[in-house]
């Protein structure tokens, strides 16, 4: 199975690019962030024809998540939220629930597609809204693991979190900036604390095979490489980033310990950054 995952920057604007992408890579499952459209605006009928089914979390011009799963893979919605409400931020009016996160399981595995607050500032609201948000999500993903230590998950999309200080172009350029942060890079690895997730676009397939073959080590605490998927999956279109290949990593897939191992390869499709009416960030392919 191939699952991708791609903030698209709007599916209406960049719906060719999509449909083109998911036909070159033979892609099964795609998860898609900020579609930037309402569920009757998705152009569901265009991957239909494409031989993909779709499920969409999207209510305005704002973030917006979907997942598109090929025709014949057995798939069913799982939710719109993690286990329990997502935090809201406590400031203005009482926010309507965003539409960031959506989850399928498709093949026996729970994909999830997740947007990640940006955070803003750090003396935003926004910010702790971030944090609290980045908890929930491993809230769930604890609960899910109690239940089920063998689980299949895989919770991928936009992070919005520089886990590493090689993963942007110039530390000195974000020096109290988002993204960066101390707080939000401690809030990304409690995810791959023990009984959490690997980072698994991330983790060597040495370190997966030692996984599979009963480690000793708990799963979550192998030190990630960056040799299966080296690079960036974001270059701003502000400053010519593309062209001076200033870019950040920020797109991540995390996998359950009983799923890492059966990762084969993963990629990161510089290409699509590239030509006409790009998004900013580039997709992430998994081979399982």
């Amino acid at each position: 199975m191939r699952i991708a995952t791609w903030n698209v920057n709007s599916i209406r604007t960049r719906l060719g690019r999509v449909l083109a992408f998911l036909e070159r890579h033979d892609i099964d499952v795609l998860a898609m962030q900020e579609i930037k459209c309402r569920v009757d605006q998705f152009p569901a009928d265009a991957f239909k024809t494409a031989g993909y089914e779709v499920f969409v979390n999207g209510k305005n011009q704002w973030n917006g998540v979907a997942i598109a799963v090929r025709t014949g893979i057995k798939a069913h919605l799982l939710g719109m939220q993690f286990t329990g409400e997502i935090p809201q931020p406590e400031f203005g009016e009482p926010p309507a629930l965003e539409p960031r996160v959506i989850g399928v399981r498709a093949d026996g595995i729970e994909c999830w597609s997740l947007y990640v607050p940006n955070g803003r500032e750090l003396d935003d609201p926004h910010f702790r809204y971030k944090l609290d948000w980045l908890d929930s999500l491993r809230s769930h993903v604890v609960s899910l693991l109690e239940t089920d230590p063998k689980a299949l998950g895989l919770f991928m999309g936009d992070f919005n979190v520089a886990p590493r200080d090689e993963d942007v172009w110039d530390m000195v350029e974000f020096e109290g900036a988002t993204h960066v942060s101390v707080p939000e890079r401690e809030a990304f690895a409690r995810l791959l604390a023990p009984g959490t997730l690997p980072e698994a676009v991330t983790l060597s397939l040495e370190q997966l095979n030692e996984i599979g073959t009963g480690s000793t080590k708990p799963a979550g605490l192998f030190e990630v490489t960056r040799a299966s998927a080296p690079g960036w999956t974001y270059w701003d279109y502000q400053k010519a980033r593309w062209r001076r290949d200033q870019g950040m990593k920020i797109d991540f897939a995390l996998a359950t310990p009983a799923l890492a191992p059966k990762i084969q390869k993963a990629l990161i499709d510089k290409e699509e950054r590239d030509g006409e009416k790009p998004s900013d960030h580039a997709p992430v392919i998994l081979d399982f």
